[in-house]
């Protein structure tokens, strides 16, 4: 991995975190938690608290581990899915972060929910992570690897840390192949990619991530495509970003409203996208 390259896309990633829309967006309307929730039919599309929360226990479910497993949050943000798994699942997670202010805000929400003894929060990138090999039982990101300038070298590095027998989780988005979708809704992908800072998700064409896990050394390798259980909020979404994406194209400042963007073009280009979970283990030695 070219080390200018790694170094762009940090800064960019940082720079899509740091833009107020998000951390409004992000703090008040998801309570801090940065991924999609999960829906049965009967929950409504405004009940995001209760969403959230489902897709949580939806990932401890998925990795299948005991009661004070060590896990890595690889891409913790203000740490909302570690006190999940930790406060419901009983797990000690371990979180990791780019974002300084991320993490003291992850610190805080943890000691304020007495979760400060089955929690830690670490600043750094997860392509060159700070722990000893097989450190964990279990490693996840949720909707954070599309971030990766080289998911290559992340898979390698989670490989790594985990323990034989761990379990490796990702919920992370895919497309079909370009030649697959209209024209529009590739430019519409590309649009959301670039503005936040998502070059993985370009290359997770169908398929693409389940292959590049197998080649970093894991075995039992699915992947399920969830994305009509969260399609729900992704509709909520549109909804509320409709006129703000509408005010930034009109002022030439779309940029300052990408999560309005990207809530209203992925509603609108559903051919574009799957939203997919992938387990994968890694083989006992």
């Amino acid at each position: 991995m070219n080390d200018d390259v790694d170094s762009g896309n940090l800064a960019k990633v940082r720079r899509y975190y740091d833009r107020t829309e998000s951390r409004l967006g992000y703090n008040y309307i998801l309570g801090g938690t940065k991924h999609f929730g999960w829906y049965d039919g009967r929950l409504s599309m405004w009940s995001f608290r209760r969403a959230l929360e489902r897709m949580e226990d939806e990932l401890a479910r998925r990795l299948g581990l005991p009661s004070g497993a060590k896990v890595l949050d690889a891409g913790c943000g203000t740490g909302a899915v570690a006190r999940a798994l930790a406060s419901r699942a009983g797990l000690h997670v371990t979180g990791m972060d780019i974002l300084d202010w991320n993490l003291r805000m992850a610190r805080e929400r943890a000691a304020a929910a007495g979760l400060q003894d089955r929690t830690e929060f670490h600043l750094g990138d997860y392509h060159k992570l700070p722990f000893p090999d097989e450190s964990f039982d279990g490693v996840y990101t949720m909707e954070t690897l599309v971030h990766a300038a080289d998911p290559t070298a992340v898979l390698k590095e989670f490989h790594r840390v985990l323990r034989p027998g761990g379990r490796l989780v990702h919920f992370e988005y895919a497309h079909p192949p370009q030649n697959a979708m209209r024209a529009s809704s590739w430019i519409a992908l590309q649009d959301v990619c670039r503005l936040a800072a998502m070059p993985a998700w370009l290359e997770f064409e169908d398929g693409v991530l389940d292959e590049l896990v197998k080649a970093a050394g894991f075995t039992g390798v699915t992947t399920e495509d969830v994305t009509r259980r969260m399609m729900p909020m992704v509709r909520a979404f549109y909804i509320m970003g409709v006129f703000p994406y509408f005010v930034g194209r009109a002022i030439g400042k779309v940029e300052k409203t990408v999560n309005a963007m990207s809530g209203v073009e992925m509603f609108q280009h559903q051919d574009a996208w799957s939203y997919n979970i992938t387990v994968a283990t890694k083989p006992e030695a």
